[in-house]
């Protein structure tokens, strides 16, 4: 969601679908645990640091999930201290 809210067009919005499609990327449901710990997020985190509901859902995926949340954004996720976060840098 959040790569496709990113675009600003039809060609734009193929072009990261198909991304994800060529190196098989798996995207997973959203779960009613998923949703649970977004929600709470939201409540602990939005006020103090702005975080939004794309950025919580990303984090409540990840933990949910067991994995880690691999972004070159850490602003949007440092609030949150549940998810294993690693930096991605772009060389």
């Amino acid at each position: 969601m959040e790569l496709l809210q990113s675009t600003k067009n039809k060609t734009q919005q193929k072009y990261v679908k198909d991304f994800i499609t060529s190196f098989g990327f798996i995207v997973l449901p959203l779960t009613e645990n998923i949703h649970h710990r977004a929600s709470i997020y939201i409540e602990e985190y939005t006020l103090a640091s702005g975080l939004r509901s794309g950025h919580a859902l990303v984090a409540a995926t990840a933990v949910e999930n067991n994995m880690i949340l691999v972004s070159s954004n850490v602003k949007h996720f440092k609030a949150i201290e549940d998810p294993k976060l690693k930096i991605f840098r772009p060389s």
